[in-house]
């Protein structure tokens, strides 16, 4: 039987020298990607809020990326910063009309405001909520505990994907693991959607999502509510979401 390719072959969390402590280029990414077999990536570099973010900008002026790049196809994105407990974003609407697909979650040194885990669930809440959300990244950070059945029931009624995020298993966000494994099994309880990202900060880690995979595999998540298993699968989802019109020449 032929090679297939990789199982999951849209990264949809990839970060840029842009972001300030990213150390690859989008081409350097693209070309890693094309030798993994990865058929689109999502360029989500940090909000203006991150010390040492990009200012906006950088997301403006996404419109002149090219949408392919060594075979790849390039998702304009960010990785918000939630900033306050209604779940505001450091991007304004204007800009996120600008973007392809949205991701958010909340940071440490980045304005956020809250310091309970009633705090945290009202930020999650106000995303998911407010529309302008599609990826809720990294939710199995200690740092920021919150009411899992309340905003996964939520992420599922409003069509927003849940990242298990391999980074937090390896690198960063120390801790994660139990909390992905029960924000897992409450995805599956609430009829929930996720993606798997790498929150690659080097074009070394895009596509390695074997960690997340591990996590999933041993909860028995059904694959076909993994929503970034390929470029097709993410650009339904777009669609869903009403974004139509995302071209690829």
């Amino acid at each position: 039987m032929a090679d297939s390719g990789p199982r999951i072959k849209a990264d949809l969390h990839v970060h840029t020298i842009a972001s300030g402590h990213g150390f690859s280029t989008v081409r350097e990414i693209c070309a890693e990607a094309a030798l993994r077999g990865i058929e689109m990536i999502g360029v989500t570099d940090h909000g203006p809020a991150m010390p040492g973010g990009p200012h906006v900008y950088h997301f403006t002026n996404l419109v002149v990326m090219p949408r392919v790049l060594s075979g790849v196809k390039v998702l304009r994105s960010a990785e918000c910063n939630i900033i306050d407990t209604d779940g505001g974003l450091d991007l304004h609407e204007r800009v996120l009309g600008i973007l392809d697909i949205v991701h958010a979650g909340i940071h440490p040194l980045t304005g956020y405001p809250g310091t309970s885990v009633e705090d945290n669930t009202a930020a999650l809440l106000g995303a998911i909520k407010s529309g302008k959300v599609d990826v809720l990244v990294h939710p199995g950070n200690p740092l920021f505990p919150f009411d899992h059945r309340t905003v996964i029931e939520a992420a599922a009624s409003n069509n927003v994907l849940l990242e298990i995020n391999n980074s937090s298993f390896t690198v960063v966000r120390k801790g994660s693991i139990d909390n992905c494994r029960l924000i897992i099994r409450e995805a599956m309880r609430a009829g929930a959607r996720i993606c798997v990202g790498t929150d690659a900060h080097d074009a070394s880690l895009v596509g390695v999502f074997d960690k997340a995979l591990e996590l999933v595999d041993e909860v028995g998540f059904p694959a076909e509510r993994i929503v970034n298993r390929d470029k097709d699968s993410v650009l339904r989802f777009l669609n869903e979401k009403g974004r139509k019109d995302i071209l690829f020449f």
